[in-house]
């Protein structure tokens, strides 16, 4: 099965933010096909179509309710449908506007009920959401149903202004609260409005008494929570949500009971509303998670070490530098200084992770300072960095920091003329596709008849093999348009290499 990245990649053109906001809509849009009793597909239009929004739509990501029948026996990943079959999707892509399907048709001896709405980021539509609702079994709505509806109604319409999901946030996809562990509807003033029975079993387990209804959240849970600390964070953290401030789930303790907690604001249409929170019980859960603790631990104490290790190879092969006498054997050590610690900062971010993830911008924000002191050149170097690399699984952000380095030393060592001061610049640009990287130097350009191909130096070497053997990347040197030299690198994003 392809992944969302791999459908957009192939049929749409979509730029890197946009790719990274239908990834958020993605990792939140469990808890609204929960709410909603339906189905929610994801729609974009195919990459030929897209300048008039024309013609067909592919479906590239499909989320079924838990709490409901699905509408789709079949999953409708990767299918391409026409405007005569999912009408309402093609216009809420075009007129930008939550759009219901006039008729009902029976599929399979089920009746669904159809919706589509527009996916915005920065006031433009970049795709489009249906939520496709069983009837077969429709009966009486019940309170629970009718919090749930309307909360994901809420929902729908702040994924239609482009509100949510927020950039800020990061959600926990895997271990966040669902709507059937537990939800609570909240007023402006944090009140609570309606509780479902599983939430009230959590709070009982916390310890509470009484009923939730028309209690003020933040002040029973703090009264729960033993810890002083503990109990005005999590109170602080469902105000500051109130006050439309983005935060991530919160781990609760309370007399020997342990829940998830998360809090969400509902801002339909620019107005405040009030907040939804999904709460689970992990009492038993957290028991063994804790046994997992030192695992973790020791993966990270073993990257820890891996760096310590570089970089007491680094200072050995420093030292051996300084008391060197021969140049050409001085720079062959000061350049495996430049490579091993590059290294070192791989292993020291993946000591602080749990994940086995790179951000490659802090890595590259660490890291270039180095190497200007490892340069040799007499003239100040200065080394910017623009745009953002994102994160790399660690097998991925080795090589790259490797040959992102090799080829900022490159520039650094050959681009100037002794005593010349410059600038150096790594611009970053991600679409759903690729990672483009230009490396631009203000120096002397390209030396007369010079070929990457046929390239001696050990680092142009280094970062050939690296592209072709790990990274499936490509690389050019080219005279820069304004002076100067553009080392273009581009390298593939797949389901194996970038997450957004």
């Amino acid at each position: 099965m392809s992944t969302l990245s791999d459908l957009l990649a192939e049929h749409t053109d979509l730029p890197g933010v946009a790719v990274d906001h239908l990834q958020r809509v993605v990792g939140e849009w469990q808890l609204l096909a929960d709410l909603s009793f339906a189905d929610v597909l994801l729609w974009v239009a195919t990459e030929s179509d897209q300048s008039e929004l024309s013609g067909s739509v592919i479906c590239v990501a499909h989320c079924r309710p838990t709490t409901a029948s699905t509408a789709f026996p079949e999953d409708a990943v990767g299918t391409l449908v026409s405007e005569s079959e999912h009408p309402q999707v093609l216009r809420a892509l075009v007129e930008g506007q939550v759009v219901r399907a006039e008729d009902t048709d029976w599929r399979e001896g089920m009746p669904p009920r159809r919706e589509a709405l527009p996916v915005r980021l920065d006031g433009r539509v970049i795709a489009a959401l249906s939520r496709d609702t069983n009837l077969s079994q429709q009966r009486a709505q019940s309170p629970l149903e009718v919090a749930y509806l309307d909360c994901a109604a809420d929902l729908c319409q702040m994924i239609s202004d482009g509100t949510f999901p927020v950039r800020e946030s990061r959600s926990d996809t895997n271990s966040s609260p669902r709507a059937g562990d537990g939800f609570i509807r909240l007023d402006t003033e944090g009140r609570v409005v309606y509780a479902s029975p599983n939430a009230l079993s959590a709070y009982h387990r916390m310890g509470l008494s009484a009923d939730l209804v028309g209690q003020d959240l933040a002040a029973v849970t703090r009264m729960l929570v033993t810890d002083p600390f503990e109990s005005q964070e999590v109170a602080g953290y469902i105000r500051d949500t109130l006050a439309d401030k983005p935060g991530r789930r919160m781990e609760i303790e309370a007399r020997g009971a342990t829940v998830l907690l998360r809090a969400l604001v509902l801002k339909p249409g620019g107005r405040h509303v009030g907040a939804a929170v999904v709460i689970r019980d992990v009492t038993e859960v957290k028991r063994r998670d804790r046994a997992l603790l030192s695992k973790d631990a020791t993966i990270r104490e073993i990257h820890h070490r891996v760096k310590n290790n570089l970089q007491t190879v680094a200072a050995l092969l420093r030292l051996q530098a300084r008391r060197t006498g021969n140049d050409e054997a001085r720079q062959a050590l000061t350049e495996s200084v430049r490579r091993v610690t590059s290294i070192a900062l791989v292993h020291d971010t993946l000591s602080m992770s749990v994940d086995e993830e790179v951000d490659l911008d802090e890595v590259i924000d660490r890291l270039v300072p180095m190497l200007s002191d490892v340069a040799g050149v007499g003239a100040p170097v200065t080394i910017r960095r623009e745009g953002s690399f994102g994160v790399f699984s660690a097998e991925r952000a080795t090589p790259l920091v490797m040959v992102l380095t090799e080829l900022v030393q490159n520039a650094i060592e050959h681009a100037f003329d002794p005593g010349v001061a410059g600038t150096v610049t790594l611009s970053a640009e991600r679409s759903a596709r690729w990672l483009d990287v230009i490396i631009h130097d203000n120096g002397r350009g390209l030396p007369a008849g010079f070929s990457l191909e046929k390239s001696d130096r050990l680092g142009l070497q280094i970062v050939r093999t690296l592209l072709g053997a790990e990274l499936g990347g490509s690389l050019g040197l080219h005279p820069g348009s304004g002076g100067g030299t553009d080392a273009v690198l581009r390298v593939p994003l797949g389901r194996r290499s970038a997450r957004y």
